[in-house]
């Protein structure tokens, strides 16, 4: 979701401006994701090296999230959508932690689109803090080596029992991954567009999708056993 400085910027405003607009992007794109019958979707709320950002402008980013958390739960859940956050949680300040804790809880028993939120999150943090927890599982004998496989590994990431990403979304004009979910976006086909996210609406959300529906989804296959297959 990149772009809310950039937004702000081109209109006079602070930085937070940016991101407190960005909020409602955040609104729109649930709302379509839920009406267009997405399963599963992942926002990058705030990245590893987001960290490295002015001390300000981290403040009022976890200011903002807490103040998001207390305003959409209660419309999350009333609208059957299941929260889940990924990231470091050790990183954030325990109010926070107990806030999306709470947040989990109440919206776990819901069937709807899963919404999973990533905070304090990188794709190559996600890699090695799974492959900590299968050593672990090795050393104390609850698991064998010879065990071990592409799906025992994604069972330790941040994102297990999620799908694998079908589609990248990113706003902003920038065109690379920048760490997020290296492992799930192996297969994910890629949309760049230069719309900041505060302007990211329900149409560019329709655009995306309907970029991903003119794809032609192989798997190491070819176009002509795909097409044999859907018939």
């Amino acid at each position: 979701m990149d772009g809310n400085g950039r937004w702000a910027r081109a209109r006079n405003k602070p930085r937070h401006a940016g991101h407190r607009a960005g909020v409602r992007s955040v609104r729109a794109t649930v709302e379509v994701a839920a009406e267009r019958g997405v399963e599963c979707l992942t926002l990058f709320a705030f990245s590893s090296e987001n960290w490295r950002r002015p001390e300000e402008e981290v403040s009022n980013l976890m200011g903002l999230f807490v103040e998001a958390l207390r305003r959409e739960v209660d419309e999350l859940h009333r609208n059957n959508v299941r929260l889940r956050f990924i990231g470091a949680r050790q990183q954030l300040k325990p109010g926070l932690v107990r806030k999306i804790s709470a947040a989990e809880a109440k919206t776990a028993g819901n069937s709807g689109l899963l919404l999973n939120v990533a905070v304090a999150y990188g794709g190559r943090w996600d890699i090695v803090e799974a492959a900590k927890r299968l050593a672990t599982d090795v050393a104390n004998g609850t698991l064998s080596l010879a065990a071990i496989d592409e799906s025992t590994f994604a069972d330790r990431l941040q994102l297990a029992g999620a799908p694998d990403a079908d589609l990248l979304i990113r706003t902003g004009g920038e065109e690379r991954i920048s760490n997020f979910l290296l492992w799930n976006l192996a297969y994910a086909e890629l949309y760049f567009t230069d719309v900041l996210w505060p302007e990211f609406d329900k149409d560019e959300f329709d655009k995306a999708l309907a970029f991903f529906a003119g794809k032609q989804r192989r798997y190491g296959h070819t176009g002509d056993q795909v097409e044999a297959a859907q018939c």
